[in-house]
């Protein structure tokens, strides 16, 4: 039996031991892979790896609340997808608020010419699709990054994390074919706490990630 004990040492740990927990699909021809920028890639690098499936990025950013970013309020992604979470009794200034989705919005533009580099999208049109991050919190970057998927028609969308909030993993429960988190400890906090080694990814590293996983599908003979 797969031992979940945490904390996990790190991404790339939490990503094996995710794998094994989605072994049934393991060798689709249809399988793709979607990690969530950046902490998702090194979890999602190991998940393709392990499962023989195609990796690509899908790109979400966190909205927020003004002047106290680090509470999350929403989320954005690719497709021009938005998910407002609001904290309860507070509305934010509109203005103030416009801008901090103006911000994102470029940040999501950025990261999507850097992390591709020119290269296209994976079309996720009848596909069985992984999303994976490497943990889940509020869940509101994952709801946005479901919502903008599915516009696509994958033909299951299977929603996969190390560790999550009870909440935030039984929120996504109605929006998936199936949700996958390994852990869900009480109380949660943050994801951090969750893992041994949980720098910043920065992103070389997801661009490095992403090559090293082309390239390694590259060398792979073709039945």
């Amino acid at each position: 039996m797969t031992d979940f004990s945490l904390p996990y040492h790190d991404r790339a740990h939490a990503g094996r031991l995710l794998a094994d927990a989605l072994a049934h699909y393991r060798g689709r021809p249809d399988l793709l892979v979607l990690a969530l920028p950046r902490g998702g890639v090194a979890v999602g690098r190991e998940v393709a790896r392990e499962l023989g499936a195609l990796l690509d990025i899908f790109v979400v950013r966190k909205l927020g609340y003004p002047g106290h970013e680090e509470y999350a309020i929403g989320a954005i992604a690719s497709g021009g997808v938005r998910v407002m979470d609001p904290l309860p009794g507070i509305t934010p200034d509109p203005q103030a608020m416009a801008a901090v989705v103006a911000r994102e919005e470029a940040e999501l533009v950025r990261r999507e010419q850097l992390y591709r580099n020119g290269r296209p999208t994976i079309s996720i049109a009848g596909r069985t699709v992984i999303v994976v991050d490497d943990g889940l919190a509020t869940g509101a970057t994952m709801r946005a990054a479901v919502l903008a998927i599915r516009q696509q028609r994958p033909l299951q969308l299977v929603v996969a994390v190390p560790v999550g909030s009870a909440e935030g993993c039984s929120g996504l429960q109605d929006q998936a074919t199936e949700v996958v988190c390994l852990t869900r400890p009480e109380p949660f906090g943050a994801v951090s706490p969750w893992y041994q080694h949980f720098p910043q990814a920065t992103d070389d590293e997801v661009r490095k990630l992403l090559d090293d996983a082309r390239r390694e599908r590259a060398l792979q003979p073709t039945s």
